[in-house]
């Protein structure tokens, strides 16, 4: 493909993903495929002799798109929101043409710095303490994802746990067999509702995992007492707990952890690392009404958010901010002859790839300095604002239907969670007298009562929500918490509507009733 060749195939596929935008409503959230389907309708081998480009573009239409679950549609309201905007998609050609590994500043100057400038702009945009720009001992670093950002945080609070606990031993065997020793005693930390990445990243980092609970009776989240009771209790077994991911936020319900009580908790546990994932809800702090949140992040060792969720950044892309680099720099930094350099042993130019576990690295930050451009702040609050203000209209709409759904959470950074009411018949028993058909219910005559209702309704909802998600209009995720199934809806992609949310509300509503009849015959 020469110059021409692409020109006229990049004007097409620009006119293809304009029309796929324009028209995405009109398309069933969720694919009518059966596993394995593309396996039938591509060869066995690629091509001996080339292929024209129409072929190969019109094999979009025919192969791809039947296999795609639409992520920018409207009617997308199951986990969370992977927006993109066209000023991202611009970004990501550009990079994509410019295509550099840029693993250290010499690699391309441009890449390491735009990234620099561009990540002290989103903490100020975010209301960041001060300790997260570049100006002083911290700083910010693009990374893939979250869960790459959770990893990357547990090895180096790993490795700085025990630089610090075997400072005082000079280097060799001695010391390594005694570091290897403690390694096996570690135990990284994370709410019950946490992001499973944080689990994972012990399982790399080859240490241990406990989860600290967060009941429904703190909302979900992380209460300071439960978590120096987990440490304490580790602590009293002979383990040490090195790392905690505090939580804006959380996956199931968008729960926030309690940030004041574990930033004054964190004063006698020194050596935990403590790390704030905001994945998805971080976004919402570039509205000031949010930034209350912020204050205790000062005490904190690092914090990342998602800007390819909410903030309108072609994925991949997750903000990661650490207070210190130099814990990371300690832990990453391994410098052979052949990335030596000038500028690199001037010690006057950031290295990225000492912040992070992968060598090379893309140039995301071009996205983000297109993306903050075009919309401007006031243009990103506004876009956040748009769907906090319609999780309210559809939190109204469920609080409406009382007889068919109960809130569990909500509405919070533009979730709403809740369960479906199982079917309860009315009663012509004498008050006095049991009533088979409606005595799981009632404590008066059944000792488990509320046992056996949660076990009904979260049957009911779960084949509420599963009903909903078989017709492919439109796609919810259920989930469950402390023993909850429940139903989360978030509506928050560029072309997030009102209307759309009153759809998938009547069609809610549909499902409940017939399915809430059929367990009354």
């Amino acid at each position: 493909m020469d110059s021409s060749q692409f020109r006229e195939a990049a004007q097409g596929a620009i006119e293809d993903i304009i029309n796929y935008y324009d028209n995405i409503a009109d398309r069933p959230v969720l694919p009518s495929i059966a596993p394995g389907y593309l396996h039938h309708l591509l060869p066995d081998g690629p091509p001996e002799e080339s292929e024209s480009w129409s072929k190969i573009r019109s094999d979009i239409d025919r192969v791809i798109m039947p296999g795609l679950t639409h992520w920018q549609s409207p009617k997308y309201m199951a986990f969370f929101p992977c927006n993109s905007s066209f000023p991202g998609m611009l970004g990501e050609m550009y990079s994509g043409a410019f295509n550099a590994a840029a693993f250290n500043w010499i690699c391309s100057p441009a890449v390491t710095e735009l990234e620099t400038i561009v990540m002290d702009w989103v903490a100020q945009l975010l209301g960041l303490p001060e300790c997260y720009l570049s100006k002083g001992e911290g700083g910010g670093i693009i990374q893939g994802t979250a869960s790459e950002v959770v990893v990357t945080c547990v090895v180096a609070a790993r490795e700085r746990i025990l630089r610090r606990k075997f400072a005082h031993l000079p280097e060799g065997e001695d010391k390594m067999d005694q570091m290897a020793e403690m390694r096996g005693k570690l135990v990284a930390l994370g709410s019950e509702h946490a992001h499973s990445s944080t689990q994972k990243a012990a399982i790399i980092a080859g240490t241990r995992y406990r989860s600290v609970p967060a009941p429904r009776s703190t909302n979900f989240s992380v209460a300071a007492a439960a978590l120096r009771r987990t440490i304490e209790e580790c602590k009293a077994k002979g383990l040490e707990p090195f790392y905690f991911t505090a939580t804006i936020g959380s996956t199931a319900t968008c729960a926030v952890d309690d940030l004041s009580g574990i930033a004054e908790l964190a004063k006698d546990y020194p050596d935990l690392w403590i790390h704030v994932d905001a994945a998805y809800a971080g976004s919402a702090l570039v509205c000031p009404e949010y930034q209350h949140l912020c204050p205790p992040l000062a005490t904190f060792d690092s914090f990342n958010f998602n800007l390819h969720k909410w903030l309108l950044v072609n994925f991949d892309c997750s903000a990661f901010f650490i207070k210190k680099r130099r814990d990371l720099i300690d832990t990453f930094s391994i410098t052979p002859s052949y990335l030596r350099n000038q500028f690199t042993d001037s010690g006057l130019v950031t290295d990225y790839r000492d912040w992070q576990i992968p060598l090379g690295r893309r140039f995301r930050s071009l996205k983000v300095w297109f993306v903050l451009r075009t919309y401007g702040v006031n243009g990103l609050r506004t876009f956040i604002r748009k769907h906090i203000k319609l999780s309210e209209y559809f939190h109204g709409l469920v609080e409406s239907r009382e007889d068919l759904f109960g809130v569990i959470t909500g509405p919070d950074f533009a979730l709403t969670t809740f369960q479906v009411k199982p079917f309860i018949p009315s009663s012509t028993a004498a008050a006095n007298e049991p009533d088979p058909r409606h005595e799981a219910y009632t404590n008066d005559f059944t000792h488990d009562a509320e046992a056996r209702y949660l076990e009904d309704a979260n049957k009911v909802t779960k084949e509420v929500c599963e009903k909903i998600n078989s017709k492919g209009e439109f796609f919810l995720t259920g989930t469950v918490v402390c023993g909850v199934y429940v139903i989360r809806v978030v509506s928050a992609t560029l072309n997030a509507e009102e209307k759309y949310l009153k759809l998938v509300f009547e069609e809610l509503v549909k499902a409940a009733e017939e399915v809430r009849s059929l367990k009354s015959e």
